[in-house]
């Protein structure tokens, strides 16, 4: 499975972006705390630039606090100021105001000695789709001013919010980036809800899903379902640089799939099991937190990046070689006509 996820609109809402970076002082950057790496957009980093930022990690509720607690650390060192919240409860909220305030303390400063009596202190706020967006603006604003829903893409129109404390803030849709050379983060994201489901195989993504989750949070999907995971045969094959699940990750999570179909009676005539519907309901389960506090970037996710990384440059090495030697074979061909 090869996840593809522009749709036209993404290109619209860079657009907007874009347009509405210098009518703000300061940029609010959400991100889903299960996936803090994967969450982020690369393409936000170059249209920000040096404006200031500050870096919000959304549904903490739903994450592992060990997780939370490391990634917490890892972007401090970094010099971002760090937020979690959980927006649907208020939780953490109010920290990204104080944060805000902070972050533009130098400025207000400045005004106020110009002989400005009141400075009023624009902001907005950017993320991939699906990571609490709007839940986060209504919370914020006191008010349900935008519209919320569990689909990318829900929250499309600008909007200005009154924060308090002399705060707007800039509403904008969820942005997602032109292409990923990391399926893995794909994956992740697509389990967390940030690619539509419509567009990807939900029945290799719950294989996917299901076997991280019982990788790394061992009796979680036995406590959830009253399965017993069951065994895969076979030498597991390198998932990251031979394919994006591996044949052995992928016989596995499916007979956990349909194992957890059986359990929860998503059956078929015959007695066999609707992988689909079992799919729907497992990842549903995810996203609602109904099979723990489950977080899908572990700190192996920035070596991952790596070895893609080195593979990248070695594959575009690679072309650039077959380029030249095709070049040259054109050359002694030309040459050896004359």
């Amino acid at each position: 499975m090869n996840v593809q996820w522009y749709p036209g609109h993404m290109a619209k809402a860079k657009r907007t972006l874009e347009e509405n970076l210098k009518l703000v002082n300061i940029v609010i950057e959400l991100c889903d705390a299960r996936l803090p790496y994967s969450s982020r957009n690369p393409a936000i980093d170059g249209i920000i630039g040096k404006k200031p930022r500050v870096l919000v990690f959304n549904k903490a509720d739903l994450a592992d606090q060990a997780q939370s607690d490391y990634w917490m650390d890892y972007y401090k060192k970094q010099g971002f100021t760090v937020v979690f919240t959980d927006a649907k409860q208020g939780d953490g909220v109010k920290k990204v105001i104080a944060a805000v305030k902070k972050a533009m303390e130098e400025k207000v400063s400045r005004s106020l000695e110009r002989g400005r009596i009141a400075t009023t202190l624009y902001a907005m706020v950017v993320g991939i789709p699906n990571v609490g967006k709007s839940s986060f603006v209504n919370k914020v604003a006191g008010k349900a001013t935008a519209k919320t829903g569990d689909k990318p893409g829900v929250t499309r129109d600008k909007q200005w919010l009154n924060m308090g404390e002399d705060i707007y803030l800039l509403d904008t849709p969820g942005l997602l980036w032109p292409r990923i050379d990391n399926q893995l983060a794909a994956l992740r994201l697509a389990a967390s809800g940030a690619v539509k489901d419509e567009v990807v195989d939900t029945g290799e993504l719950c294989a996917f899903l299901l076997t991280f989750i019982d990788s790394h949070y061992p009796g979680a999907l036995e406590a959830r379902y009253g399965i017993t995971v069951p065994d895969a045969s076979g030498e597991e094959r390198d998932y990251v640089t031979e394919t994006v699940i591996g044949a052995e990750r992928l016989e596995k999570g499916l007979a956990i799939l349909e194992a957890c179909g059986k359990a929860r009676g998503c059956l078929i005539k015959g007695g066999s099991v609707d992988l689909g519907r079992a799919a729907a309901l497992v990842l549903d389960d995810f996203r609602a937190g109904k099979i723990g506090k489950i977080s899908l970037d572990f700190p192996e996710v920035l070596d991952e990046e790596i070895d893609i990384s080195i593979k990248n440059e070695e594959a575009a090495t690679r072309k650039k070689e077959k380029q030249a030697e095709r070049r040259q074979n054109y050359r002694s061909r030309k040459n050896a006509k004359r």
